[in-house]
């Protein structure tokens, strides 16, 4: 019964944390969500936010819950759900992605932890055509 509770695992769904460049050819960075199954996403919620503490001082610091909503995502496709800021990868990032396929919901939580969006972790990620890095 426990497992009934829990649903539907959710397989080829990744979240990422690109590297791009912006105005002024300044780097700047984006997050995407990645659809890599063969079947259309729809419905899809993603609720944002990030916590953790502060390095120097100890305080606990949170961000705001941001939420975002995307019809339809195609096999294949990629969308972009919000830019992030350097200051933020010193604490932990949470995407909760929630979506349905053929009348079924799929939830999944990705977690960037602290300090895991740096330079030892980026890769191409060859479905964007850019260096990041990625959860699967």
């Amino acid at each position: 019964m426990r497992e009934g509770l829990l649903g539907p695992r959710v397989e080829n769904v990744a979240v990422a944390v690109v590297e791009e460049k912006g105005e002024n050819n300044e780097i700047c960075y984006n997050v995407y969500l990645l659809n890599l199954r063969d079947d259309i996403m729809e419905g899809i919620i993603i609720t944002s936010k990030g916590y953790g503490e502060n390095a120097v001082t100890g305080e606990k610091v949170k961000t705001a819950t941001l939420r975002h909503c995307l019809e339809v995502l195609l096999p294949n496709e990629v969308a972009k759900i919000e830019p992030i800021v350097e200051e933020v990868f010193g604490i932990s990032n949470e995407y909760w992605v929630s979506f349905w396929v053929d009348g079924v919901m799929y939830d999944k939580k990705y977690v960037f932890v602290a300090e895991s969006i740096n330079s030892a972790n980026i890769k191409l990620i060859p479905m964007l055509g850019a260096k990041g890095v990625i959860i699967m």
